[in-house]
């Protein structure tokens, strides 16, 4: 499973390895659910084109009612996409994607009662993943505006050399499902019917390094204020230096 990813979001890497065009923000994305990121997906005027679109990680049905549905439905697994009520709709329709990332990150716990330490995962040689997805499109019932969204697809990660070792000992291991450059127009287009051929492990060589995210800074509690009749007492000497 995959609940953080850095999204592609320069304008020339996108267009280098996706063959898309994409004007705006190009500030680096680290995304969690709910969070907005580019995701490919078919033109819809019948041209065959990849356009990119932004949308929110985590995909939201036509019949929520806010966003924050997304956040616990952007993966998919591929042996449900096709009868689960949130994924079904858009799996039915062919709105296939390619969610680009830089990189994902997984937890690695090194044995069965130890803490997890974020891992990084990336293609070799700065390459960008392409994970398969699917997307829906969503009218906020508070503005009225559509709002794209987007899932990951996932598989079965037992035996993987790579993937296999993350998550919790004892839980189903699993991956998304990664595409390679000769497979992206097939996914965007293919049947229905043809789409699960492209849900397998995916074999290509993976660098992985922790990348613990930083601390949280604590929050720190307000002081009382004096009462009327006294004065604050002077700082500690320490707190001068």
């Amino acid at each position: 499973m995959c609940s953080n990813y850095e999204a592609v979001t320069r304008a020339d890497r996108l267009l280098s390895f996706f063959g898309v065009v994409r004007k705006g923000d190009e500030s680096p994305v680290i995304a969690w659910p709910t969070g907005m990121a580019p995701f490919i997906r078919l033109a819809e005027d019948g041209s065959g084109n990849r356009r990119v679109d932004d949308g929110a990680f985590g995909l939201v049905p036509k019949f929520a009612k806010e966003l924050t549905y997304g956040r616990r439905t952007y993966n998919a697994k591929s042996e449900t996409v096709s009868s689960l009520p949130s994924f079904r709709n858009a799996w039915r329709l062919g709105q296939r994607c390619i969610v680009p990332a830089e990189a994902i990150f997984e937890p690695y716990y090194e044995t069965a009662d130890a803490k997890p330490v974020r891992w990084r995962i990336q293609q070799p040689g700065e390459v960008p993943l392409a994970i398969a997805g699917i997307w829906e499109k969503w009218v906020d019932t508070e503005t009225g505006l559509d709002v794209f969204s987007f899932a990951m697809l996932t598989v079965n990660a037992d035996g993987h050399p790579v993937m296999s070792r993350f998550h919790k000992w004892g839980d189903e291991k699993r991956m998304v499902v990664i595409l390679d450059p000769e497979q992206y127009d097939e996914w965007l287009t293919c049947p229905v019917a043809s789409a699960p051929k492209f849900f397998k492990q995916w074999m290509g060589q993976l660098d992985t390094y922790p990348a613990p995210l930083p601390p949280r800074t604590k929050k720190v509690k307000p002081a009382e204020p004096p009462a009327d009749n006294q004065t604050a007492p002077p700082p500690p000497v320490d707190d001068l230096f």
